[in-house]
């Protein structure tokens, strides 16, 4: 995720970005990249200062000058709706649940209109019912916003009901890719421990 972003350069090989070779930006067209992709936080990395409403309205702020506050009342308005938590508008982040703040961590990426969406571990420290709850909303901002989704997630319930595309990372290489079926299918012990453990006969 670091590297789609540029905030690591890989040792070998070509990262390509919505077109863009990564290593080969300047500061201004790293900075322009950046705004088209989104990233949500395994923490949600709210500003434990500001109430939801001025999470949400920073980065319009920092990124978008030119708007007026009718239009970033809107922006503000329409992102806590399509994450079912605009009752939270005015609370501060400690008032809120875990699957709450990963939501609002969402809504937060979701205000600048990102291409893609980068996931860090989406269900981590949630329950079961409020992990079913961010994948439904995985797939719906999917389907919303027209956006492509990279996940990183340990949680194979997750990958198996938001991705299309699974490919597993071992010892630092890709070693298998695939349908979740095509991955997991397979009698590699480095590679079945994951699936018996998530799955439990």
């Amino acid at each position: 995720i670091k590297i789609i972003s540029g905030l690591l350069t890989q040792d070998a090989g070509s990262v390509n970005v919505l077109g863009k070779e990564v290593s080969e930006l300047n500061a201004k067209e790293l900075l322009e990249l950046r705004l088209r992709i989104g990233f949500s936080f395994q923490s949600s990395a709210l500003y434990d200062s500001m109430t939801i409403r001025q999470n949400l309205e920073f980065p319009l702020i920092r990124n978008k000058k030119n708007l007026s506050k009718g239009e970033i009342d809107n922006a503000v308005e329409t992102v806590l709706d399509a994450v079912g938590l605009m009752q939270t508008i005015n609370q501060m982040p400690s008032e809120l649940s875990g699957g709450q703040k990963k939501r609002i961590g969402i809504a937060r990426t979701l205000i600048l209109q990102p291409e893609i969406m980068l996931y860090d571990e989406p269900t981590a420290g949630l329950d079961p019912i409020t992990c079913l709850e961010i994948n439904s909303l995985i797939n719906e901002v999917q389907e919303t916003y027209k956006t492509s989704s990279i996940i990183i997630t340990h949680d194979l319930t997750c990958a198996k009901e938001v991705g299309n595309r699974i490919a597993m990372l071992l010892d630092g290489q890709f070693q298998r890719a695939g349908t979740f079926d095509e991955v997991f299918d397979t009698d590699d012990q480095r590679v079945t421990p994951f699936f018996e453990y998530n799955f439990i006969q």
